[in-house]
């Protein structure tokens, strides 16, 4: 069966026994009696009698219980209390400790909107969103929380921004086509996910998806089925702990014995046996433990490190994998122009210079074909475009200042399948219409080049100039926008059918570069014999040009993509895994694998990420 972001409008209507005039109030409510509500489940949770209970099944604990009961059958009824104290104490502090740490699932349920605006009997209507079904048609505009996964049949320049399940921060253009072939969650243009965020734009989507069904529902599940693993020290105490008491019981058997040999009553052999394991049981031993892991948590505050469980403090000593995301971790999560190529050259921003008209023809596309701005210091707006204003103030070119210079008269909004803005403004006393977008559609509504020597018709051998100059920076991991104008009548009225005959300006190109200190933290964990590991939501093109700047991927290295990793069996992933130093465009299936395999090898792993989509590895791995 073809997947949803497969299917056309027509398929997908029939699968569901749908209509374009929507469900009706009965079968809407007969699909959710059948579905089920629209909210992620739990797994089952241990009562606080059960966790409580647990807290005895130590083989120490249980011999103590012996000993108590021992003691009390011999009238010392002291000791009983003593031991008896001792063990529930204990018992109660590992209670309280898991009642704190059994949050996880918390923040996704969360991730519900309260309400949805859905299409019920032909009208539109707004209701919960744990009463959104498969089958209905719904409304998501700029501002909405998405509530369930579902295939888009009407797009209007629909942008939203899915970082909860892929991990990056840039805005998402969607379109309503059909896609042919299979392709990552990242890519299905034409779907969105339930705790996705509406930017721009507006859509009609039909649900295909609610509760455990939807994308975040099956992070839920792997959430609920993903085992926490223990830590060396946990483990080490263990092994410890059970040696200990095999070690204790046959040496106070050997003294019963010796004591009954000697010819002392039964009782009192007992009795001597049993505080001699008393004795030799060492109870402060965790308390001796959680105050040296306190000691190393303080340490930790000192270097400006929080750590919220203490057991991860003795776990960072042990680390010798660290799987890293990319956006936020290692780069600076803000989008940054890196370079400019104007006539033939390639300029930093410091080589701007205003009185070159080239340069300044270039900015000023660039501030007023832009609805962004800069207020108190911080962004406002999309993050592209947001890169493009901040790039003007590095140069003294302030955009609310040019803007009211000069007022935009008319605009053509971005869109997604034409991948183009255009504005109208009077430059320099004469009307003028800016452009920016996508190179590909630009290049072919270009038809003359402003060049040094002034504006000139654009020739084959530019054009492919510009297409090679613009494949470099792809290839570099950079984002690149293309820029033209042309001088317009007075009376020229802006429309879809004229956005051509462009002047091209030239291209600017952006990243995510990476924040100053990962390079000397990469340097140092390599150093220390620790292996980082890039996994990301990104393409792999970005990924491994962001990876190889901060020294994560090196010579000989491989990069492997979610789709890579799903083809590959264990067998294969654990023979490669040493050697694959970026993983993009991956799913929480394929980071909690990345991590097994590393455990496999016997590797002690930390996971770092701040996404829902990490939740699963993040639990999974030695060290989150």
């Amino acid at each position: 069966m073809k997947e949803w972001y497969q299917q056309t409008k027509e398929e997908i209507l029939e699968s569901f026994h749908v209509t374009e005039h929507g469900l009706t109030s009965a079968e809407a409510e007969k699909i959710l009696q059948e579905k089920g509500e629209n909210v992620l489940q739990e797994g089952k949770r241990k009562s606080i009698l059960q966790v409580f209970g647990e807290q005895f099944c130590d083989l120490l604990v249980v011999i103590l219980i012996i000993a108590a009961l021992i003691s009390m059958v011999s009238g010392n009824v002291e000791s009983t209390i003593v031991i008896i104290a001792v063990i529930v104490i204990n018992a109660i502090l590992g209670t309280v400790q898991h009642a704190k740490a059994e949050k996880s699932l918390d923040s996704l349920k969360s991730l519900s909107s309260p309400n949805a605006k859905v299409l019920r009997d032909g009208q539109k209507i707004e209701i919960p969103s744990a009463k959104v079904a498969p089958g209905i048609f719904c409304t998501w505009e700029a501002g909405d929380l998405v509530v369930a996964d579902g295939r888009i049949l009407e797009n209007f320049s629909l942008q939203v921004n899915e970082s909860s399940l892929t991990g990056e921060s840039t805005n998402v253009d969607k379109s309503c086509q059909v896609i042919t072939g299979d392709c990552a969650l990242a890519d299905r243009a034409n779907m969105v996910y339930s705790s996705a965020l509406v930017t721009y734009g507006r859509a009609v989507v039909l649900v295909t998806g609610t509760g455990m069904d939807t994308e975040i529902g099956k992070i839920a599940a792997l959430m609920n089925a993903t085992k926490e693993k223990k830590t060396p020290l946990q483990v080490s105490l263990d092994q410890f702990g059970s040696r200990l008491a095999m070690a204790i019981m046959v040496i106070c058997a050997m003294v019963f014995l010796l004591s009954l040999y000697r010819k002392m009553p039964v009782l009192d052999s007992l009795m001597f046996a049993v505080a001699l394991a008393v004795a030799a049981i060492p109870e402060a031993l965790s308390s001796i433990v959680t105050i040296v892991q306190a000691m190393g948590t303080q340490k930790m505050a000192r270097e400006h490190a929080i750590i919220k469980e203490l057991k991860a403090v003795e776990s960072l000593g042990c680390v010798s994998v660290i799987c890293s995301d990319k956006t936020g971790t290692l780069t600076q999560n803000k989008m940054t122009v890196q370079n400019l190529y104007i006539n033939d050259q390639v300029l930093s921003i410091d080589q701007i210079d205003l009185t070159n008209q080239c340069h300044r023809y270039l900015l000023y596309d660039a501030i007023l074909t832009n609805d962004s701005s800069i207020v108190d210091g911080k962004g406002i707006g999309d993050p592209t475009e947001f890169a493009l204003v901040e790039m003007g103030r590095k140069v003294s070119l302030d955009e609310t200042i040019l803007r009211e210079l000069m007022p935009r008269l008319e605009e053509i909004p971005f869109d997604s399948d034409r991948k183009l803005m255009s504005t109208k403004y009077e430059l320099h006393n004469v009307p003028t219409v800016l452009t920016k977008g996508a190179l590909d559609v630009l290049l072919d509504r270009t038809v003359k080049i402003r060049a040094a020597g002034g504006v000139r018709d654009i020739t084959p051998e530019d054009k492919e100039k510009i297409t090679q100059k613009n494949l470099e920076f792809s290839r570099e991991g950079l984002r690149v926008l293309a820029f033209g104008y042309k001088e317009v009548p007075e009376d020229y009225a802006l429309s879809l059918d004229n956005e051509n005959g462009f002047i091209f300006l030239g291209l600017i190109s952006m990243m995510d570069p990476p924040r100053e200190e990962s390079t000397q933290a990469v340097h140092d964990a390599k150093r220390a014999g620790i292996k980082p590991v890039m996994i990301t939501g990104d393409h792999k093109i970005t990924a491994t040009a962001i990876a190889k700047q901060i020294g994560i991927f090196e010579e000989g290295d491989l990069a492997m993509t979610g789709r890579e990793l799903d083809a590959l069996s264990e067998e294969e992933l654990d023979q490669k895994v040493a050697d694959i130093s970026v993983y993009a465009r991956v799913s929480p299936e394929n980071k909690i694998r990345i991590v097994d395999a590393w455990q496999r090898r016997g590797a002690v792993t930390a996971m770092t990420g701040d996404g829902v989509n990490d939740a699963p590895a993040l639990k999974k791995a030695d060290i989150a």
